[in-house]
C-alpha cells in the first residue's frame, strides 16, 4: 500500500485564514452597518425628543388624551433606532454573506457579473426587520430613482443607449422634478393629509408651522366648504396676543394664514421661525457621515471638516427655512391675484415652491429631489385609491419589499461593475461597509485594501463634493 501523501500544515492554516477572512468581512459589515443605521435613526430621534422636551416646557397646555409622554416617546425612538440598525446591520450582513458564498461555489470571476444582482436582492427583505407590519413605500420607491438614477448614468456612457438617455443628463431636471413634488407633497399636506405617510405628516406639520385649525381652514375654503372651526382659529391667534376677526363669507384665506401680518412680513417672521426648527433637522444629517467619511482626518483636519458640517448644516437649512416660508407666500400671492381660493390654485400656488432647491448643494439637489418625488408618488397614488381611481390590490402584500429588493439588486450592481457612476463619497462608504471587490481577483477580500486607499486619495483630492 502506497503511502499517503503528507498534507502540509501551511496548507491547512492558509485555507483556515480564508474562511475566517471571509467571517471576518461579515461581521465587520453588519456591526458598521448597524454603526451607521443606529447613528442616523438615533441622531435623528435625539433631537427629536430634546425638541419635544423643549417645546412641552414651553407649552402651557396640558398633554392631551392618547398623546405619549415623554419616557414613552423616548422608548420608542430608541426601539425606532435599534429597528433601524438591525435592517441595515442584517442587509450589510446578507449581502456579504451571498457575495462570499456565491464566489466560493461559482467562483469568483466566473459569478463577477451578476454575483452582487443576486446578493442585493436576497438581502432585500431584511427591511421587514423595521417592523413587520410597518410598510415603507416612500423609502421603497426612493431607493428605486436611486437605482433609476445609477441605471441612467449606465446607459449615458453606453455606446448602445447613450442617444436615447441623454435627456436625463438636463441640468436643471432635479429642480424641476422638485417642483413637481412639492405641487402634490405640499397639496396634499394642506387638502389631505391622510395621503401622506405618518411620520412625512408629522414632519410636515412641524416645519409647516401651522396648527390643524388653520389648515382645516384653508381646505374648506379650497373646497367651498362651510367652516366649522373659525372660533379655533381666533382662538389660536389669541394666545399669541392678536385680535383676529375672522369672516364667514372671505374667499381669500390670507387672514386665516397669517392673521393680522402682510404676507410680506409673514413670509419674513416665519422664515426666521423656520430656520430655527430646521437646524436641529439637518445637523446630525452632516455630522454623522463626515465622522465616518472623514473618521482617519478628524484629528488632523479637524476645524476644516467643522467648518464644512457647520456651512452645510446652515445652507440646507436656510433652504428648508426658505422651502417653508415660500410655500405659505405663493400661495397667498396667487390666491390674492384671482381674488379665490380652490385646490387647483392650491396645487398651482405650491409648485413653484421647488425652486429654494437651488439653495442646496448641486450635488445634494438630486438627492431631496428624488426623496420628495418618492413621497410624491406614494402621495399622488394613495389619493388616487381613495377617489376610487385606482383600486387596491390584494395579490400583492408587500409590494414594498419586492420594490426595494428589485432596487438594492440594481444599485449593488451597479456597484459592483459599474462603481464610476457613484460619487465618490458614497464609494467611500460602500467601500468601508461592503468591501466588494473588482471582478479580477481570487477571492472578494484580497484587493478590497488597496481598492479603499486608491477611493480614499480621491476624496481627498475632490474635498466633500
Amino acid at each position: 500500500m502506497s503511502p499517503r501523501p503528507c498534507q502540509s500544515p501551511h496548507h491547512h492554516n492558509a485555507f483556515s485564514e480564508k474562511d475566517l477572512e471571509k467571517i471576518r468581512r461579515i461581521v465587520t459589515a453588519s456591526a458598521k452597518a448597524f454603526a451607521i443605521g443606529a447613528g442616523l435613526k438615533g441622531g435623528l430621534a435625539l433631537f427629536s425628543v430634546l425638541a419635544r422636551l423643549r417645546r412641552s416646557r414651553l407649552s402651557a397646555f396640558a398633554r392631551k388624551g392618547g398623546e405619549l409622554s415623554n419616557g414613552e416617546t423616548a422608548i420608542a425612538a430608541l426601539k425606532e433606532t435599534l429597528r433601524y440598525g438591525l435592517f441595515l446591520g442584517t442587509f450589510a450582513g446578507s449581502f456579504v454573506s451571498a457575495d462570499e458564498l456565491v464566489a466560493a461555489v461559482g467562483g469568483n470571476r466566473r459569478t463577477a457579473t451578476w454575483r452582487a444582482l443576486l446578493a442585493g436582492a436576497i438581502a432585500g427583505p431584511s427591511i421587514l426587520l423595521t417592523g413587520p407590519n410597518t410598510r415603507h413605500t416612500s423609502l421603497a420607491i426612493y431607493i428605486l430613482m436611486r437605482a433609476a438614477v445609477l441605471a441612467s448614468r449606465c446607459g449615458v456612457k453606453s455606446k448602445r443607449f447613450g442617444r436615447i438617455c441623454k435627456p436625463l443628463t438636463w441640468a436643471h431636471g432635479d429642480i424641476f422634478l422638485m417642483c413637481l413634488s412639492s405641487s402634490q407633497i405640499l397639496s396634499a399636506y394642506i387638502l389631505n393629509q391622510d395621503a401622506l405617510p405618518p411620520s412625512y405628516k408629522s414632519f410636515l406639520n412641524i416645519h409647516g408651522g401651522k396648527p390643524l385649525a388653520i389648515l382645516q381652514g384653508v381646505k374648506e375654503i379650497a373646497n367651498g366648504a362651510t367652516f366649522t372651526n373659525l372660533e379655533g382659529i381666533q382662538k389660536h391667534y389669541r394666545s399669541m396676543n392678536m385680535d383676529v376677526k375672522l369672516d364667514p363669507q372671505m374667499k381669500v384665506p390670507c387672514s386665516i394664514i397669517h392673521g393680522q401680518q402682510s404676507c410680506g412680513s409673514h413670509f419674513l417672521s416665519f422664515l426666521v421661525q423656520a430656520y430655527r426648527r430646521a437646524l436641529p433637522v439637518y445637523l446630525p444629517i452632516y455630522l454623522v457621515p463626515a465622522l465616518i467619511v472623514h473618521r482617519q482626518d478628524l484629528l488632523k483636519r479637524s476645524y476644516t471638516i467643522l467648518g464644512k458640517v457647520l456651512f452645510g448644516t446652515s445652507r440646507s437649512s436656510l433652504f428648508l427655512a426658505t422651502y417653508c416660508a415660500s410655500a405659505w407666500l405663493w400661495t397667498c400671492m396667487l390666491f390674492r391675484s384671482f381674488n379665490r381660493c380652490s385646490i387647483p390654485l392650491v396645487a398651482l400656488g405650491t409648485f413653484p415652491t421647488g425652486l429654494s432647491l437651488a439653495i442646496e448643494k448641486k450635488s445634494r439637489r438630486i438627492e431631496i429631489s428624488l426623496y420628495c418625488f418618492a413621497r410624491a408618488i406614494e402621495s399622488f397614488f394613495k389619493c388616487m385609491e381613495d377617489i376610487g381611481l385606482l383600486p387596491q390590490s390584494k395579490k400583492l402584500k408587500r409590494a414594498d419589499v419586492v420594490i426595494f429588493s428589485l432596487s438594492t439588486a440594481i444599485i449593488m450592481h451597479c456597484y459592483a461593475q459599474e462603481r464610476d457612476v457613484f460619487r465618490s463619497k458614497y464609494l467611500n462608504v460602500l467601500d468601508w461597509v461592503f468591501g466588494v471587490p473588482p471582478s479580477t481577483c481570487d477571492t472578494p477580500r484580497e484587493i478590497i485594501t488597496a481598492a479603499s486607499k486608491n477611493v480614499s486619495k480621491q476624496n481627498c483630492c475632490d474635498g466633500n463634493d
